[in-house]
């Protein structure tokens, strides 16, 4: 489990390795805002809580990049771990099945790499499928791709601790952490 970072603003950065949090809190560059009284990290002379928020004591400047690329990661969390084409989920998946990227248009009939195009495929329906359009391989997609919001992708791929999951909420709206609940619940 990692640790919630916040910028100075509160906004969200990222989650961090614990040991990275707490080497933050120490070097005094971020602070503790929750932690957990379980747990602590202990030397001769000091002793510090486990962290599970901190808030860095300087504003970071995060460029703001709102096209996200398409990974095989963010791809599989915005199609929730599943098949488009036969809606199995990759918990259902068996020996070497897989979910894999399937281009709608394939790469070799001119289709590109956009979050238009690609979809999340187990290894079966993508081998049936091969270079063609899935109406001439007899297929259907479940669901119309589409770009994802970038906020609701970044961190429906990082697991959240409820205490974290309120900081998201209190930055970017209860509806972004319904969605990310929302997702935990079919991905579990």
């Amino acid at each position: 489990m990692g640790c919630l970072a916040l910028n100075a603003s509160y906004e969200p950065l990222t989650v961090v390795p614990v040991r990275r949090a707490v080497r933050l809190v120490l070097d005094q560059k971020a602070e503790l805002i929750e932690v957990d009284d379980e747990r602590a990290f202990r030397s001769e002379r000091t002793e510090i809580a486990f962290p599970l928020v901190i808030r860095l004591v300087r504003f970071v400047h995060v460029p703001r990049c709102f096209r996200r690329q398409v990974t095989n990661t963010f791809l599989f969390a915005r199609d929730n771990y599943s098949c488009q084409y036969c809606g199995r989920h990759r918990s259902e998946l068996r020996g070497r099945q897989f979910l894999t990227r399937d281009h709608i248009l394939p790469l070799s009939r001119g289709g590109g790499n956009s979050w238009e195009n690609v979809v999340a495929s187990c290894s079966p329906c993508n081998n049936r499928k091969g270079h063609r359009l899935p109406g001439e391989a007899g297929m259907k997609l479940l669901s119309v791709p589409s770009e994802p919001n970038h906020v609701h992708l970044v961190w429906a791929v990082r697991r959240l601790t409820p205490i974290q999951a309120k900081y998201i909420g209190i930055f970017y709206g209860e509806d972004t952490v319904s969605f990310l609940e929302a997702k935990r619940e079919l991905t579990s």
